[in-house]
Protein backbone atom coordinates (compact mmCIF):
# COMPACT_ATOMS: atom_id res chain seq x y z
CA UNK A 1 0.00 0.00 0.00
CA UNK A 2 1.54 3.13 -0.92
CA UNK A 3 0.79 6.11 1.43
CA UNK A 4 -1.67 8.55 -0.31
CA UNK A 5 -2.82 10.46 2.63
CA UNK A 6 -1.25 13.94 4.02
CA UNK A 7 -0.43 14.76 8.03
CA UNK A 8 -3.42 17.27 7.86
CA UNK A 9 -6.07 14.95 6.41
CA UNK A 10 -4.68 12.23 9.37
CA UNK A 11 -5.48 14.84 11.81
CA UNK A 12 -8.67 15.30 10.75
CA UNK A 13 -9.85 11.62 10.59
CA UNK A 14 -8.17 10.62 14.29
CA UNK A 15 -10.52 13.68 15.45
CA UNK A 16 -13.50 13.12 14.13
CA UNK A 17 -13.25 9.82 15.30
CA UNK A 18 -12.69 11.08 18.59
CA UNK A 19 -15.48 12.92 18.17
CA UNK A 20 -17.81 10.25 17.02
CA UNK A 21 -16.32 8.63 19.93
CA UNK A 22 -17.24 11.16 22.15
CA UNK A 23 -20.72 11.21 20.66
CA UNK A 24 -21.85 7.66 21.25
CA UNK A 25 -20.11 7.27 24.57
CA UNK A 26 -21.67 10.12 25.90
CA UNK A 27 -25.08 8.85 24.96
CA UNK A 28 -25.44 12.11 22.93
CA UNK A 29 -26.13 9.90 19.60
CA UNK A 30 -27.64 6.64 20.70
CA UNK A 31 -29.11 3.81 19.09
CA UNK A 32 -28.07 2.41 15.28
CA UNK A 33 -26.64 5.69 14.43
CA UNK A 34 -24.52 5.38 17.28
CA UNK A 35 -22.74 2.42 16.26
CA UNK A 36 -22.72 3.57 12.37
CA UNK A 37 -20.79 6.45 13.71
CA UNK A 38 -18.07 4.39 16.05
CA UNK A 39 -17.83 2.35 13.32
CA UNK A 40 -16.81 5.12 10.86
CA UNK A 41 -14.81 6.21 13.79
CA UNK A 42 -13.04 3.09 13.63
CA UNK A 43 -12.49 3.12 10.32
CA UNK A 44 -11.10 6.85 10.13
CA UNK A 45 -8.72 5.88 12.93
CA UNK A 46 -7.15 2.65 11.48
CA UNK A 47 -6.59 4.68 7.81
CA UNK A 48 -5.00 7.48 9.87
CA UNK A 49 -2.81 5.36 11.49
CA UNK A 50 -1.63 3.35 8.00
CA UNK A 51 -1.78 6.47 5.92
CA UNK A 52 -3.89 4.92 3.34
CA UNK A 53 -7.19 5.38 2.18
CA UNK A 54 -8.52 2.56 -0.14
CA UNK A 55 -11.43 4.79 -1.27
CA UNK A 56 -9.07 7.40 -2.86
CA UNK A 57 -7.47 4.77 -5.27
CA UNK A 58 -10.65 4.76 -7.56
CA UNK A 59 -11.05 8.42 -7.70
CA UNK A 60 -6.98 8.78 -8.53
CA UNK A 61 -6.65 11.35 -4.68
CA UNK A 62 -4.05 11.56 -3.00
CA UNK A 63 -3.08 14.28 -0.20
CA UNK A 64 0.25 13.33 0.03
CA UNK A 65 2.78 15.43 -0.97
CA UNK A 66 6.10 13.85 -1.45
CA UNK A 67 8.35 16.50 0.59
Amino acid sequence: MKRNMSNVDRIIRAALAAVFAYLYFSGIVPGVLGVVLVVLGAVFLLTSFIAFCPLYLPFKISTYRKG
